[in-house]
């Protein structure tokens, strides 16, 4: 589509619907009005160093063998999750820093795909969100050889990650990649695909990426409940006929009441850690929608989603504003965008799913793209190493919309090479989504 940088995420295409959703029920194309302005309140500075303190609790309660991450380094090759933490409860760890899971749910193996944890709903052919990685056997780091029992790749020989270290998932018109980085512990981010349908029968695809607050409790819960919420609440939402964005602004606030039953049950694993008791389980959010010849976007905090058009001599957009400090104060006309990124304060985030988060504003937003392309929805995992929009355009492979698991791993490579002090999560969404299922060699 041609894309013009304007001001907000909701005039950075044509054709681009505001940003407060149609009421439920409501025929597509209704009247929408533009977003409020950003909340106010002081942001939660989520302090420099806050993190890196916990985390240092968590790597000395890991050597201690009582930390949230520990336990073994279980025999997997691209790791089959046993999915997000059922949202009428607490979770169920299967392991100390594994996903938690349905208590009924049986532990996946790293042949064969996990066992849903309910059977498939009739608006959908799976329960895929709930499972990110399928047990498929396949290297992580080569992706080219066998994982054999023992947990080692035949062709280049390496271990694989544990469990939640590196995921991956496609389905047709839509794969993701997560993985932990090289500096983090523990992989706090978690992804959900999903296939779902309109109410005329015509396919939809879905990807939503959420990043745990580090600062915060149980962050990897936080992400893993959010994530899976959400895409339930889609899946349920789009076959009845609620529009789109109306249906993201309802699996937003769903995602949310996921996260901030988190805080009322929380579990004996963070009793030994006195920093992330200061603040309740946290995540951000954004997601992606692409059915019937529209995009919707939706998102709380600085996750981002950005357009790549098939054809690369169109420009390449930046779709969300992220919740933070810095974008707070260059929207007040308080410092310049050099300025307000230079300080350390940049990157706090000022939004956020959680119990201890200001009012809840979901940001969502509808496009009608007039060309073919892709959207990337990602953490700032990934986005710290190609911030602008032609940064990112210019790592995605040219066949991004044919191949984007392969484009998403080329993505996730290109944040580890370039450091990968975060965890990095990737979902790459073609649009028009195609009809079968797409490559990924």
């Amino acid at each position: 589509m041609q894309v013009h940088a304007q001001g907000d995420a909701q005039s950075r295409a044509p054709h681009a619907e505001a940003s407060v959703p149609p009421s439920a029920g409501s025929p597509y194309g209704g009247q929408t009005h533009r977003a409020a302005a950003s909340h106010g309140g002081a942001p939660d500075p989520r302090i420099a160093g806050y993190d890196l303190a916990a985390e240092a609790a968590d790597r000395s309660a890991d050597a201690n063998g009582s930390g949230p991450g520990t336990g073994p380094a279980g025999p997997t090759g691209p790791a089959a999750s046993t999915g997000p933490a059922d949202p009428a409860g607490p979770p169920h760890p299967q392991a100390p820093g594994g996903p938690a899971e349905p208590p009924a749910q049986p532990p996946a193996t790293p042949t064969a795909p996990a066992t849903p944890a309910a059977p498939p709903s009739p608006t959908t052919s799976s329960t895929e969100h709930q499972t990110p990685a399928q047990g498929t056997g396949i290297c992580a780091l080569c992706h080219a050889g066998t994982v054999t029992g023992d947990g080692y790749c035949e062709n280049c020989g390496h271990a694989q990650p544990r469990e939640r270290d590196h995921m991956e998932r496609e389905l047709p018109g839509v794969a993701a990649v997560t993985d932990r980085g090289h500096r983090h512990h523990r992989n706090e981010d978690f992804f959900a695909v999903a296939e779902g349908a309109l109410p005329d029968g015509s396919p939809a695809v879905l990807a939503i990426v959420c990043d745990g607050v580090s600062s915060a409790s149980r962050p990897d819960d936080a992400s893993a409940a959010a994530s899976g919420v959400a895409a339930r609440s889609l899946l349920a939402a789009l076959p009845g006929g609620t529009h789109p964005q109306r249906a993201m602004h309802d699996a937003i606030l769903a995602a949310a009441k996921s996260v901030n039953a988190l805080a009322a049950a929380p579990n004996q694993a963070q009793q030994h850690d006195p920093y992330r008791q200061q603040n309740a389980p946290a995540c951000t959010f954004v997601g992606a929608v692409v059915g019937g010849g529209l995009l919707v976007i939706g998102w709380v905090g600085d996750s981002r989603a950005y357009w790549v058009p098939d054809d690369r001599s169109a420009p390449a957009v930046r779709l969300t504003e992220d919740d933070s400090w810095a974008a707070q104060m260059v929207a007040n006309n308080l410092m310049s965008e050099a300025e307000a990124y230079a300080d350390d304060r940049a990157h706090a985030i000022t939004g956020w799913l959680g119990a201890d988060a200001y009012e809840l504003e979901p940001h969502t937003a509808s496009f009608k793209p007039d060309g073919p392309g892709v959207v990337v929805v990602c953490t700032d995992g990934l986005w710290n190493y190609a911030e602008a929009a032609e940064q990112l355009a210019a790592v995605l492979p040219g066949d991004a919309h044919d191949r984007p698991l392969h484009s998403a791993r080329t993505l996730v490579a290109h944040a580890l090479a370039g450091g990968g002090h975060d965890n990095v999560t990737v979902a790459v969404v073609p649009f028009p989504a195609p009809s079968g299922r797409a490559g990924s060699a």
